[in-house]
């Protein structure tokens, strides 16, 4: 009977520590070519270089017949998964700041604290849920309630796509957990960019042309619907760059949840936050508003706390174990 491979939160945090890192350069870097290229376009292109450079490590983990899988179907939910995930917030990330989309999303790691739980069996105390609805209030703060339709930046629904793509991102790592059984790394990732390909190449035979991108939609439905245009060369180096940081991030993200407890490595991806703000403010000139300052602050303590309470309780096991001994 298989279990859950063996808890090695050190290299579970640098994993997924380095993984986050390149999402925060990625994301920067999609929100810069949002205005000119459809968002399946960009999609497809960094998937399919992103695969090429999965493809080289799979060869080092062990070749082709590491790819061979008795769960099929739950890696095509998995990939459905972050295909939603990540449609979600890039549409999201064409409307609005990249710290506010970004703060958005890191409801994920609240969703991956809380599943756990049913999922994985994973032991979550009271102390820790606390602060998970204290991290939730955060997200509740950034959807400024108390603000009039018409007085917002964008609509609503704008502002509850990273929400979506954080529940469905939270869900894909939980299976991340469970696969990582039986699957290697690098075959996971390849999974994941095969699953963007096919998606991008669905969108491009239904929408490829711009027909659904009228002049009065949008920005984020422009950005997923409009047609597919040739790269410029400049751009070309951009897209390369993506691809090879997709393969980065594919690697490390699955590397992290196979080696470590969800409930460990999800607080360290709240490193995403302020690599938003610093990317928001150097590339695009923009601040938070206090809205947002007060949900990072809510949802950053909350992470903080859960991660203190997570080193404070395997200290006490740790001791325990070595008295037992």
């Amino acid at each position: 009977m298989n279990t859950l491979p063996h808890n090695r939160a050190g290299l579970g945090i640098a994993f997924i520590t380095a993984g986050i890192c390149a999402i925060s350069i990625n994301d920067m870097l999609i929100k810069q070519l949002s205005g000119g290229y459809p968002l399946h376009e960009i999609v497809f292109l960094r998937s399919s270089i992103g695969l090429m450079f999965s493809l080289g490590l799979l060869h080092m983990e062990g070749g082709w017949r590491i790819l061979k899988t008795k769960t099929p179907g739950l890696h095509l939910i998995r990939g459905l998964l972050i295909v939603i995930a990540n449609m979600s917030y890039f549409v999201a990330l064409a409307a609005i700041p990249l710290a506010d989309a970004t703060a958005l999303f890191f409801a994920a790691p609240l969703f991956i604290t809380v599943l756990s739980i049913p999922i994985l069996g994973e032991k979550v105390g009271a102390m820790r849920l606390s602060a998970v609805v204290v991290g939730f209030a955060g997200v509740v703060v950034m959807q400024r309630p108390w603000a009039a339709s018409d007085t917002l930046d964008v609509s609503r629904l704008v502002l509850l796509l990273p929400v979506l793509g954080a529940l469905a991102y939270a869900l894909n790592q939980l299976m991340t957990r469970k696969l990582g059984v039986d699957s290697k790394a690098s075959a996971l990732a390849i999974y994941i960019q095969a699953s963007f390909i096919a998606v991008s190449v669905g969108f491009y035979i239904v929408a490829g042309d711009g027909r659904f991108a009228t002049e009065n939609a949008t920005a984020p439905v422009q950005f997923l619907l409009r047609a597919w245009v040739w790269p410029t060369p400049a751009d070309w180096w951009v897209m390369i760059g993506m691809g090879v940081n997709a393969g980065i991030i594919g690697y490390c993200l699955s590397q992290a949840y196979r080696m470590a407890d969800a409930a460990t490595i999800a607080p360290f991806e709240y490193i995403g936050l302020p690599l938003a703000v610093f990317w928001g403010w150097l590339v695009f000139s923009d601040l938070p508003t206090w809205e947002v300052w007060a949900g990072i602050a809510l949802i950053l303590g909350a992470g903080l706390f859960v991660f203190l309470r997570e080193r404070r309780k395997a200290r006490i096991v740790a001791r325990t174990t070595v008295m037992r001994r």
